[in-house]
């Protein structure tokens, strides 16, 4: 018996060792997740009366995000409606120059519009990712208030040598793995390839390191469940790239 297993047992171990010397697995091209973020600032000096979302909360376009206090602007505004509507009459009469007019006119419309400024409204579908400031603070520009981005567009760029870019076409399906999720496997689609060399970006390895010029290809992401976030790295698998 012992005679017979100590054959396959060497066969097995030369077929391991045969597999290690010649099997290279595929050489992944490392990425960082983005999406479009947007960061909101106040176009004014005032005090916040209310922040009305929390981090990770979903926002739909146009909702209202921030409450600015600023009674002294709405007094303001109120005026100078007044002080137009008395200067329509008096032009009307006769009494007041077009440029007198013209220059109420303005200053109603300008009032309006800081009137306007202290609600501030979310300028797309997406996600609060960082709140910076609380109500009864005061904020001024360009302080940041709130960093968005929409989660359901996320993408990685990757940068690929010159060798590569005959192997990748539009729409290809690759495969990428998240590091810090133990290697969770998920499906990307290139959606784009630049067809411009740049310079191999300091914080990227390219397979073939001494080659200083590469392409970027861009590869989206299905991210229905939000499980990518950005500045998350990820790696994928390209043609032949072992």
């Amino acid at each position: 018996m012992k005679k017979i297993i100590l054959p396959i047992l060497v066969v097995g171990i030369a077929a391991w060792a045969a597999v290690r010397l010649f099997y290279k697995p595929a050489f992944r091209y490392a990425g960082t997740v983005e999406a479009t973020e947007v960061d909101l600032s106040p176009r004014l000096a005032a005090t916040i009366a209310e922040v009305t979302v929390k981090e990770g909360q979903d926002v739909k376009k146009d909702d209202v995000l921030v409450r600015l206090d600023g009674e002294d602007i709405k007094i303001a505004a109120e005026q100078a409606d007044t002080d137009f509507r008395r200067a329509a009459r008096l032009l009307k009469s006769g009494s007041m120059t077009q440029e007198a007019f013209d220059r109420a006119k303005f200053h109603q419309q300008d009032a309006a519009l800081h009137v306007e400024w202290l609600t501030i409204k979310s300028p797309l579908d997406g996600t609060v990712l960082d709140r910076f400031h609380e109500p009864g603070e005061l904020v001024s520009p360009p302080m940041k208030l709130l960093r968005l981005a929409n989660l359901n567009d996320v993408w990685a760029q990757l940068y690929v040598p010159q060798t590569m870019l005959a192997k990748l076409s539009l729409g290809m399906k690759v495969p990428a793995y998240l590091p810090e999720l133990d290697m969770k496997r998920l499906e990307g689609t290139i959606v784009h390839i630049r067809n411009e060399a740049e310079f191999t970006p300091k914080n990227v390895q390219t397979r073939e390191e001494r080659a200083r010029l590469v392409y970027a290809v861009k590869v989206a992401f299905d991210n229905k469940d939000r499980l990518l976030k950005p500045g998350m790295t990820i790696e994928a698998e390209l043609p032949d790239s072992k």
